[in-house]
């Protein structure tokens, strides 16, 4: 009779992955990251567990929104006064490249406190220039049709 596997915390090595957002979709580019960061692209997947890999990602500020999302997307947050504060996709690409692919990458990771180290995995960077080429990430192409 064939047991179930199951993996046990430190028992699988991390992979780290360099992936370019130049001209990629958020919302692919960002579900393709949460699989990796979840693990769930590997045969030993355990939902308890966490089981990702690391990610990279060098020029977000060449991310591309679908339709006219640059100009009526918008992104608010609380600030602790009287009213969130707002902003449109194109002004947040503008100041903070980084926190689009961030924020839609933990939208879509699990609600909980594996979700936390999870999302510690991921490297966000607006430019090309990144300092992990001692881990020696392996490129990946991530979201494709």
């Amino acid at each position: 009779m064939n047991k179930t596997y199951v993996a046990k915390p430190g028992e699988l090595e991390q992979k780290w992955f360099l992936v370019d957002a130049t001209d990629k979709v958020v919302g692919r580019l960002a579900s393709d990251i949460a699989v990796i960061l979840m693990g769930k692209h590997r045969p030993t997947y355990t939902a308890h567990i966490d089981t990702g890999d690391f990610v990279v990602v060098v020029n977000a500020a060449k991310i591309a929104f679908t339709g006219k999302k640059l100009e009526q997307k918008k992104y608010t947050w609380y600030t602790g006064y009287t009213r969130q504060r707002e902003e449109t996709a194109g002004n947040r690409l503008e100041r903070r490249p980084e926190l689009i692919i961030t924020e839609a990458v933990r939208r879509m990771l699990p609600k909980n406190k594996l979700a936390y180290k999870m999302l510690s995995k991921l490297k966000v960077y607006a430019g090309d220039e990144h300092p992990h080429q001692a881990q020696a990430p392996e490129p990946k192409e991530l979201g494709i049709k």
